[in-house]
Parts: C-alpha cells; structure tokens; sequence
C-alpha cells in the first residue's frame, strides 16, 4: 500500500500554462514560495478548527453519556473519521490536486463541527457520535496540508516546508483552547450548551481554511510537481541508477517514516485525551482544561520551525530517535507529578507535544523523500490512514486503561511504548548499510 511504484510511462502532453512552469526555475521557485504563504493561512484557521474537538470532546461525551469510561470515545471517533478521510483526501489529491482534497477535507470537516452542536441542542448521542466522525476530515485535511508546502521543495527544504505549515497551525490551535470560556458563553447566550460553544468556533474556522485553499492555492503544487518529474524522467535529466534504487528507497523510507509517526501519534492521543478527566477528578475547572492543552497543542507546532532546520541540518533519524526520548519524559513526568501542580502537569503536556513534533516531522521528511510525485499524495494518504488510526486506537484505549486502573498506568505505558522507536531506527540504519556495502 505504501511501497507503490511511479508511474512514468505515459506519455506528456502538458498545457502551454504548465510547461512554463517546467521550463522556468524561478517561475518554480515563486509557485513555491507562494503555496507556503497560502498554506500558512489556511493552517492558521485550521489550527483553531482542530482545537475544539480536542479540548473539550471528552467532556462533551462525559456529560452526554454520563460516564468517564466513554471518555476516550470522541477523541477516538474524530481520529477514527480522520483515517478515513485521509485516504479520500490523499486519492482525490492525486487525481485533482492537492486544492481538491484539501478543500473537500476542510469543508467536511465544518459540517461535522455543525453536526456535533445540533448533537449537543439535541441531546443526540448518534449524531455527536456521526459527527464527529466527519469531523475528522477536517483534522486529515489539516495534516495533510503539511505535504502541500513540500511538494515543491528541494531536498533540503523539505522537513522546513513541512515544519512552516506545521507552525502557522500554532497561532490558532493555542487560540482556540484558551477561547474556551469565551466559546462557551457565547454558545450560553445563543441557547446553545456550553461544551458545544468551541464547536461554533471550529465550524467557522474550518470553512475559512478550506475557502482561503479554493481561492489561493493555484497554481495546484502537486500538479507542477509531478509535470516537473515526468518531464526530468522523459528527457534523461534523473540518472536510470537512482531509479533503479527507488524501490528500495521506497519500502525503507516509508515503512520506518509511518513507524515514527503511528508510534508518535498512539502515544501522544492516549495521554492527551485522558488529561482533561485527571484534572477534572482534582479539581480543576474548565479554564485550567483550556490552558493545559493550550500549551500542549502550542508545543505540538510551535516547534515547528526549529524541528524542520534540525530535520534537514542534523538528519531524520537522529531526530526520531531525539522524539522517543522526550516521550519518554513526558510519560515519566506525567506518572509521578502531583495532581494538583498545574505547572507540572504543563511541563508533561510541553514535553508530549515536542516529542509529538519531533515525530510527525521527521516520519513526514522520510515519507517525502520516499515517494515520487506520480503516487505521491496517494501514499501520503494512505500512511495518514495508518497515523488516524493509531490515534483512534490510543484514545480508545486510554478510557478503558484509566477506568481500570489509573492515569498514572497510563502515562508510564506511554512511555516505554516510546522506547519502540529506537529499534526502528536501529533497523533503519543497519539495511541502510546492507545496502551501501552490496
């Protein structure tokens, strides 16, 4: 599924538009730098869109269900509904371009946040349940956005394009949990409960994103790529040597990239979605829910930046192997700190965030180098599948682990779960080196 061969043997016919793409570097280089700063924009919107379902979707399904063992249930759902939509994003990504796929996630995503509030005045858990589950497309179309920045960047841009979309998320994924008492008033106010009032906020911020994409984002980057790479290959430019290897490439790079990001991911959803239930046993309220995971989405992509010089400059495994040890911090901390330590419990929420982006960062570098542009954005979204799905099962898993014993069992199986990913870059490196000495 995620080792597909390119298909470069069908013959070119591009419009007089695209081949002056082809022939012109610096038209290339403008398109490029254009997509970042469209992205950017939509990432921003689509930041404060994820923020909502996060935040307060186990307690919107607590005080539904009215039980703690459902907790995890929406986390799960809209991780659930995110996998699914991965796969339709990246195969109409393919087809019609990154524009398509991204848009049809966004916009999907906006009329599952409106479903959950109609959920909420309607005290329906079939349809919080449904919805949510669309309103995942919105968080697989915000991922995915990620591979848009880097599909016209050179080798040694690609984890910084990657770690610019990644960033700009930040600004409203921090906004949107710290609105949370302001969301819920307004919702108060309209007749429209409380926990639902983040919800509004995520359905207009999610049909912006998708909206500044439909509008902007032309030329479409994964049409000119992958019209720049045919034509490379039809007129000899890439060396056969090095398509020969591609395979290879491919299986390695993309097997060790999704390890990365499933593990990452599984650890990072089983903590994250059980944190608000732990203080809310301790006695904390609704305001301290908000800023605890508003600091840890902050450190999920504020990092960003950073991550990606380091990705590109120091070297995608190197950071991997960097992203197991914060985790595993982060699940030690999250073990032994006391209840009541706000700042303790933040610093734990720092740290799975960073680890988190270590992760997503450095599998996402691996996936881009791995894949040619021809099945690109259908292997990208097919190990989204795989990532959803890990984040549904961690948020699954994490209610039914804290009901049966306790947030500290949780957390401290988070953090040897991290450990993984040290063979997996241990494997990396050794078929590597099969491979040099043969």
């Amino acid at each position: 599924m995620i080792t597909e061969k390119a298909d470069t043997s069908r013959p070119i016919q591009q419009p007089v538009w695209l081949q002056g793409y082809i022939d012109s570097p610096e038209k290339q280089k403008q398109l490029y730098k254009k997509t970042l700063k469209v992205v950017i924009l939509s990432q921003i919107f689509g930041g404060a869109g994820l923020a909502a379902g996060i935040t307060v979707g186990a307690l919107l399904a607590q005080d539904m269900l009215g039980t703690e063992s459902a907790a995890g249930i929406p986390v799960a759902l809209l991780t659930l509904g995110s996998a699914g939509a991965a796969l339709f994003v990246g195969r109409l990504s393919q087809r019609f371009g990154r524009r398509a796929g991204l848009v049809a996630g966004f916009l999907a995503g906006g009329l599952g946040a409106l479903g959950v509030i109609i959920a909420a005045l309607l005290n329906s858990v079939v349809l919080l349940f449904a919805s949510l589950l669309i309103y995942g497309a919105g968080t697989a179309a915000n991922l995915q956005a990620r591979y848009a920045n880097a599909d016209l960047a050179t080798a040694k841009q690609r984890a910084t394009a990657v770690s610019m979309a990644m960033v700009s998320t930040t600004f409203g994924a921090v906004a949107g949990p710290n609105l949370v008492d302001v969301m819920g008033e307004f919702a108060r106010s309209i007749g429209v409960p409380t926990l639902a009032g983040p919800f509004i906020l995520a359905a207009a911020a999610f049909i912006l994103a998708g909206l500044v994409l439909l509008l902007f984002l032309r030329p479409d980057p994964l049409v000119v790529s992958t019209a720049i790479a045919s034509a490379q290959e039809e007129n000899g430019t890439v060396q056969e040597e090095r398509n020969l290897k591609s395979t290879t490439i491919n299986k390695r790079g993309n097997v060790v990239g999704a390890a990365v990001m499933v593990l990452t991911q599984f650890v990072m959803a089983a903590i994250m979605t059980m944190t608000p239930i732990h203080m809310g046993h301790h006695g904390h309220g609704l305001r301290e829910v908000g800023l605890v995971i508003g600091f840890h989405i902050g450190a999920m992509y504020f990092p960003s930046l950073v991550t990606g010089l380091l990705v590109d400059k120091v070297g995608r495994t190197a950071m991997a192997v960097a992203s197991g040890a914060t985790l595993l911090a982060s699940g030690l901390l999250a073990a032994f700190a006391p209840a009541d330590s706000m700042a303790l419990l933040i610093s734990a929420l720092v740290l799975l965030g960073v680890g988190w982006n270590f992760g997503l960062i450095s599998g996402t570098a691996l996936i881009v180098d791995a894949t040619h542009p021809t099945i690109r954005a259908k292997t990208q979204g097919s190990v989204d599948v795989l990532l959803a799905l890990s984040g549904a099962s961690g948020g699954a898993l994490s209610g039914m682990v804290v009901a049966h014993s306790s947030y500290a069992v949780l957390s401290l199986s988070g953090a040897i779960l991290s450990l993984l990913l040290i063979p997996v870059v241990i494997w990396s490196r050794k078929t590597q080196r099969k491979k040099v000495l043969v």
